[in-house]
C-alpha cells in the first residue's frame, strides 16, 4: 500500500483534498447538535428527571439571567427602572426569546419583590428562550447582552448568566488548536532542519483531525455527543496526528541518509515505523473504548468523537505521508544533509552526544537514578490523596466574565446555594409534611413548593452552600437517606446540582475497574510482543505511578488553586469527573507507544548479544532523542488548550501535557532504564509453558537476511560470499573484540562478528550488492562504510580512531 500510495500520489492527494473539503461543507451546512448528556442510570436524580419531563414537558427551552447591582439606593427606585425595564421589553420582543420574567411589573408584584435581594441592591430577570443553549443563535445571544449591557451607567451593573450566554464568551474555535501546532511546528523544525520535513507532520494531523472534527459535528445529529467532545477529539488527534507522522518522518529520512532512494526508503519507513504506527492507534483507540465499560452516557460520546479522529490520523499517516514523501522526494532531507550525502556517501546514524552520556550514566548509577526519579514523582502524587471529582459550573469561570460575575452577584444577594437549588420530586401531590422537614433540615436556607402538574410536585430547594462546596453533597445525602424516608413520601432529590454529584459517584465507584481492565489489557500486550514477565510488569507499574503524579499536579493546579491565576483558567474547584477516564485512557494508549518504541529496540540487541546492560544502554541511547522530541510536540499542544476559553479543555490539556512530561522525561528516560539494569536478565524471564502458548506479535516485520538490495538493482540473487579483512588503529595497533555488523542499505542487520586479537574478522554476505559495513569499539569511535561486494570475497580493513576525553560512544 506504500508503494502504491507513493507512486500513485496525485490520486491519493486528490482523494484526501476532496474528503477533506466534502465532509467540511457538509459539517458546515448541517450545523451541530451537540448535547451533554449526564442522567445516569439507576439514580436518584434520573429517577427525579423522568419525573420532571412528565409533570412539566413543555419546559424545553434554555433559561438564563439577567442581574444588576446598584452601588446606592435601590433596584427598585425609578432611576434603575427606567433603565432596566425598557431593556427587559426589548430582549422580551427578540425573534427566539420566549418569555423574559422579572421582579417588576406584575409578575415581581406577584411575588411580593420576588427577584430581589433582601438589601434591595440586586435583582435579576430570567430570560427563556425557545430552544436549547447549543441551538440558539449566536447572533440572537449577542443582541441579549447588547440589550442589557446598554442599560449599564455608572452605579449599576448588568452581568448575565446561563448556558445560552456562556457559548458567546467561548475563545474563537481553533485559537488554541493553531497556538499548539505553532509551537509543534517550532519543535519538528529544530529537530529535522528542514522546512519541508517540518510540515510533513502538521500537514499530515491537520488532515486528520480536520476531518475528524467535521466527521463528529456530522454524528452529533445521530447520537449524544457532548460539546467538549470535539476539543477533546481535536486535542488528542493533534498530539498522535503529528507524533505517528513523526516517527514516520525520522525512519523515512534515516533510511535516505544511508543510501536508500526515497521510494525503498519510504516503503521501508512505512513497513516498519507504519506498522508501530497502526499498532498505537490501535491501542490508543482500544483504551479509549474501554470507556465505554463505565456504561455512562456522557462518555460514549466522547469515545467516539476521540476514536475517530485517532483512527483518521492513523490514516492519514499511512497513505497521505507516503504521497506527500513521493512529492518531496530528497528535499525531505535539510539542504546541508543532501550536500554531505552528495560528497561523503551513506553513513549510518551514530548514536552520540547527550543522548548517548545520559544512557551511559544511567547505567553507571541506576540505583541512584531510580530512586531519585521515583522520590519525584511520589512527591507529585502526593496531593492525588485528596481528589475530589465534580463537575465545573460558571463559578469557576475567570472573574473577568460576565458569567462568573453574574453568579457572584446571585450568591452575593441570594445566597451561595442560589446558583445551583435542588429539585425534590414527589409522586403525588401531598407534600406538605415533606415541605416541612426540609425546612428543619440543616444546611437548606430556602424551600417553596412549584404547584402540582400530572401527579407531580416539585419542591425547590436551596442549600445555604454553593453547589460544588461539599456540604451540599452532604445535604443531597441527608435527605436521600434520612428526611425523605422518614417523611413516608415517594420522591428524589434530582437538579443539575444532584446529577453532578452522582455522575461524579458513579464514575468514582466505576473507576477501578476501569483503571484494573486497562492495565490488565496493557500488561497482555507487551507480554506478547516482548516473550517477558518482568518488562510488562515494569510497565504497569510505571503507569500507575505516572497516573498517580499527573493528577497529583491536576489536583495542586485545579482543585487547590496553584497557579489557576498565572494560567487564567479561572476559579479552583472539583476536578471534572469524566477527566481521570479520558486521561488514563490517552496515558495508557500514549505510555504502550512509548514503551515498546523504547523496549523493541532493548529487546532487539537482546536477542542478538543476550547482554541486557549493552541492550538497555544501546536501546536508550538510540530512542531518547524521537521519544523526547514526540513528547515535547505533544506537550506543546496540549498545553495550548488553556487558551480555549473551556475549563475542562484546560484542565484536560495540563492534565495530559504533565503525564506526557513525566511519562518521557522520567520514566522512559530515567526509571525504566534504571530499573532494567537493575533486574538484569530476570528483564527476559518468561515460563517456558507460557511461551509455547503465546501467539506471536510483531509489531515491525521479521528481518530476512536473504533479502538483499543488489548493486545493478536487479531482482535477483548470487552466490553467498564474505567480507574479512582487519580492524586497527591509524597507528596500525590491531583492536580485538571490536563489533562488525553488516547491514543492508535499509539498515537491516544480516551478521555480527566480534575481531579477534589480531583485529582480523569476517563476515557473510548472501549475495552480491551493496551492503553497510560498521565497525565499533568500546575504545574507539565507531566507523561505517558502504561496499559493494561481487561473487568473489572482498577485503576490506577498517580504521578506528580513539574517543576523546569526555566523549561516549553508545553504540560501543
Amino acid at each position: 500500500m506504500a508503494r502504491w500510495c507513493y507512486r500513485h500520489r496525485l490520486v491519493v492527494l486528490l482523494m484526501w483534498v476532496g474528503t477533506v473539503f466534502g465532509v467540511g461543507f457538509a459539517g458546515s451546512a448541517a450545523g451541530t447538535d451537540y448535547a451533554n448528556v449526564f442522567s445516569l442510570p439507576d439514580t436518584d436524580s434520573k429517577r427525579a428527571y423522568d419525573l420532571m419531563d412528565r409533570a412539566f414537558p413543555e419546559r424545553a427551552g434554555d433559561v438564563d439571567t439577567v442581574v444588576w447591582k446598584v452601588d446606592d439606593g435601590s433596584v427598585r427606585d425609578a432611576s434603575v427602572r427606567s433603565r432596566i425595564e425598557p431593556a427587559l421589553e426589548r430582549i422580551g420582543r427578540m425573534d427566539g426569546v420566549g418569555e423574559v420574567t422579572g421582579p417588576y411589573g406584575e409578575a415581581g408584584a406577584a411575588g411580593g419583590g420576588a427577584g430581589v435581594s433582601r438589601d434591595g441592591t440586586i435583582a435579576y430577570a430570567q430570560v427563556t428562550f425557545t430552544e436549547q443553549a447549543n441551538s440558539v443563535p449566536k447572533e440572537l445571544i449577542d443582541d441579549v447582552i447588547e440589550a442589557a449591557r446598554d442599560a449599564e451607567r455608572d452605579g449599576l451593573q448588568v452581568e448575565l448568566g446561563g448556558q445560552a450566554i456562556a457559548r458567546a464568551q467561548e475563545a474563537t474555535q481553533g485559537t488554541s488548536e493553531a497556538v499548539g501546532v505553532l509551537a509543534a511546528a517550532v519543535v519538528l523544525f529544530l529537530a529535522f532542519g528542514s522546512l519541508f520535513a517540518m510540515l510533513l507532520p502538521i500537514v499530515v494531523a491537520i488532515a486528520g483531525v480536520g476531518t475528524g472534527m467535521m466527521a463528529t459535528a456530522l454524528l452529533s445529529h445521530t447520537t449524544n455527543i457532548p460539546d467538549v467532545a470535539p476539543l477533546l477529539g481535536s486535542l488528542i488527534g493533534l498530539g498522535v496526528g503529528i507524533d505517528y507522522a513523526l516517527f514516520i518522518v525520522t525512519r523515512h529520512r534515516r533510511g535516505i541518509l544511508r543510501g536508500m532512494k526515497p521510494e525503498d526508503a519510504a516503503v521501508t519507513a512505512l513497513n516498519t515505523s507504519g506498522r508501530a504506527v497502526l499498532f498505537a492507534g490501535g491501542t490508543v483507540c482500544i483504551a479509549l473504548a474501554g470507556m465505554l465499560v463505565m456504561n455512562l452516557r456522557f462518555l460514549d460520546g466522547v469515545v467516539i468523537a476521540t476514536s475517530l479522529t485517532v483512527v483518521l490520523s492513523v490514516l492519514a499517516a499511512v497513505t497521505l505521508l507516503p504521497a506527500l514523501l513521493g512529492l518531496l522526494g530528497p528535499r525531505v532531507l535539510s539542504r546541508r544533509q543532501r550536500r554531505r550525502l552528495a560528497a561523503a556517501g551513506p553513513e549510518p546514524e551514530v548514536t552520540s552526544g547527550l543522548a548517548a552520556r545520559w544512557s551511559a550514566y544511567v547505567e553507571r548509577r541506576p540505583r541512584s537514578t531510580a530512586v531519585l526519579a521515583l522520590v519525584v514523582m511520589l512527591v507529585l502524587a502526593v496531593p492525588v490523596l485528596s481528589i475530589r471529582l465534580g463537575t465545573s459550573d460558571q463559578g469557576n469561570h475567570r472573574d473577568t466574565t460576565t458569567t462568573r460575575q453574574a453568579y457572584d452577584l446571585l450568591a452575593e444577594g441570594f445566597g451561595p446555594g442560589f446558583n445551583g437549588p435542588l429539585q425534590v420530586v414527589v409522586e403525588g401531590t401531598d407534600a406538605k409534611g415533606l415541605v416541612a422537614r426540609i425546612e428543619a433540615t440543616p444546611g437548606v436556607a430556602q424551600v417553596a413548593a412549584v404547584p402540582p402538574a400530572n401527579g407531580v410536585t416539585v419542591i425547590q430547594v436551596v442549600p445555604t452552600t454553593s453547589p460544588q462546596d461539599e456540604r451540599t453533597d452532604r445535604l443531597i445525602d441527608r435527605l436521600r437517606d434520612d428526611v425523605i424516608p422518614a417523611s413516608g413520601t415517594e420522591a428524589h432529590v434530582g437538579g443539575v446540582t444532584a446529577v453532578s454529584k452522582d455522575f461524579a459517584s458513579v464514575t468514582g465507584d466505576r473507576l477501578p475497574y476501569f483503571i484494573a481492565t486497562i492495565i490488565a489489557l496493557g500488561f497482555l500486550l507487551l507480554m506478547v510482543a516482548f516473550r517477558s514477565l518482568v518488562v510488562p510488569l515494569t510497565a504497569a507499574l510505571m503507569n500507575l505511578v505516572a497516573a498517580a503524579a499527573s493528577f497529583g499536579v491536576l489536583v495542586a493546579i485545579f482543585q487547590w488553586g496553584w497557579g489557576t491565576e498565572l494560567l487564567g483558567v479561572g476559579k479552583e474547584g472539583p476536578i471534572a469527573a469524566f477527566l481521570p477516564v479520558i486521561m488514563l485512557s490517552l496515558l495508557f494508549g500514549l505510555s504502550m507507544d512509548y514503551q515498546v518504541f523504547l523496549v523493541s529496540r532493548m529487546h532487539e540487541e537482546w536477542v542478538h548479544t543476550k547482554d541486557n546492560a549493552r541492550a538497555v544502554r544501546v536501546g536508550l541511547a538510540e530512542t531518547s532523542r524521537v521519544i523526547n522530541c514526540a513528547a515535547l510536540i505533544m506537550i506543546c499542544v496540549f498545553s495550548a488548550f488553556v487558551l480555549s476559553g473551556e475549563l475542562e479543555a484546560a484542565m484536560a490539556g495540563i492534565g495530559l501535557a504533565a503525564a506526557v512530561a513525566l511519562d518521557a522525561f522520567i520514566l522512559r528516560t530515567a526509571l525504566v532504564p534504571a530499573a532494567m539494569h537493575l533486574l538484569g536478565k530476570a528483564n527476559w524471564w518468561l515460563p517456558a509453558g507460557l511461551e509455547k502458548r503465546l501467539p506471536h506479535l510483531a509489531v515491525e516485520p521479521k528481518e530476512e537476511p536473504a533479502t538483499v538490495e543488489p548493486a545493478t538493482g536487479s531482482e535477483g540473487g548470487g552466490p553467498a560470499s564474505v567480507i574479512h579483512g582487519f580492524i586497527r588503529t591509524a597507528d596500525g595497533e590491531p583492536v580485538g573484540d571490536a563489533d562488525v555488523t553488516l547491514l543492508t542499505r535499509g539498515g537491516r542487520r544480516l551478521d555480527r562478528v566480534t575481531s579477534l586479537a589480531d583485529g582480523s574478522y569476517i563476515v557473510a554476505v548472501p549475495a552480491p550488492g551493496t551492503y553497510l559495513l560498521a565497525a565499533t569499539s568500546p575504545a574507539h569511535t565507531s566507523r561505517a562504510r558502504q561496499v559493494d561486494v561481487g561473487e568473489a570475497p572482498l577485503v576490506y580493513d577498517v580504521e578506528l580512531a580513539g574517543v576523546a576525553e569526555g566523549e561516549v560512544d553508545a553504540v560501543s
